[in-house]
């Protein structure tokens, strides 16, 4: 890999979310949770720049109003991903080169810190043959282990990804012990050109069926390199979510560094 990759953060949101609409724009601490994300990627020492990619004017002009940039893609995409790799396309049109690294970050996590963007693009940064990688995190709870909500993942010895799915996996019905039990944290760096492979992938049955897009590269036979976090967070699905995450966000040593500039401008 080159000394000094170009490596850019998008972070694909849009409003018609079906288990919370208008969920990037629900308020958090006095500001979007979409505004939490982003400021709160801008923080990382490891990437060049931060983007938005929506298909909603709400979105764009708020991002912009806080001297964010901001991307337009089409109203179509059934994947974040496939939003992503339309943005960076743009983005490259724009400023006349090809990105190498692209950090697909979900707009559901406004408790992200900048610390776990480094995780992410660590095993790609030391291994040239890693073309995408997870985050994961520890389950807290059993509720957690059968929320639909949360995304499930297991993963082999060399931490490569296994399955991911929103029921509960393993399986407790045949266990009595200890049960792993992991998440999926949507942070997700992929190389350029494997991006765009992606979205040439064709779309795949078990992706359908749990919506979860890193199905679609398990099933062509590819790879998901799994990379822990030492962080604790929640993203968001519900009300009931938000009011969680918002409680535990005024004690957050992080939301002092930016929380007046996202306010200023709502």
């Amino acid at each position: 890999m080159k000394n000094n990759p170009l490596i850019v953060s998008i972070i694909p949101a849009r409003m018609a979310s079906s288990r919370f609409p208008g969920k990037p724009m629900a308020p958090i601490c006095g500001m979007p949770m979409i505004g939490h994300v982003y400021l709160r990627s801008r923080l990382s020492q490891l990437l060049d720049d931060v983007y938005v990619a929506t298909c909603d004017n709400i979105i764009y002009d708020y991002i912009r109003s806080l001297g964010g940039k901001a991307v337009m893609t089409a109203d179509t995409h059934e994947r974040c991903t496939d939003r992503t790799a339309e943005a960076l396309l743009k983005i490259e049109a724009d400023i006349g080169r090809h990105v190498d690294i692209v950090v697909m970050i979900q707009g559901d996590e406004p408790m992200l810190r900048p610390e776990m963007i480094d995780e992410a693009l660590q095993p790609m940064l030391d291994d040239e043959s890693v073309q995408v990688t997870n985050l994961f995190a520890p389950l807290q709870s059993e509720a957690d282990h059968k929320d639909p909500n949360e995304v499930k993942v297991v993963m082999d010895r060399n931490m490569q990804a296994l399955y991911f799915s929103r029921e509960p996996i393993p399986s407790r019905k045949k266990f009595k012990g200890e049960i792993p039990m992991f998440k999926q944290v949507c942070v997700i760096p992929f190389r350029r050109d494997y991006l765009l492979e992606f979205t040439r992938m064709a779309p795949t049955p078990l992706e359908i069926i749990e919506s979860v897009d890193m199905l679609r590269i398990l099933e062509h036979g590819h790879k998901v390199r799994m990379a822990p976090t030492r962080y604790e967070v929640y993203s968001v699905d519900t009300e009931a979510d938000r009011l969680f995450v918002e409680n535990q966000m005024r004690a957050d040593s992080l939301l002092p560094r930016y929380i007046d500039a996202g306010r200023s401008s709502t």
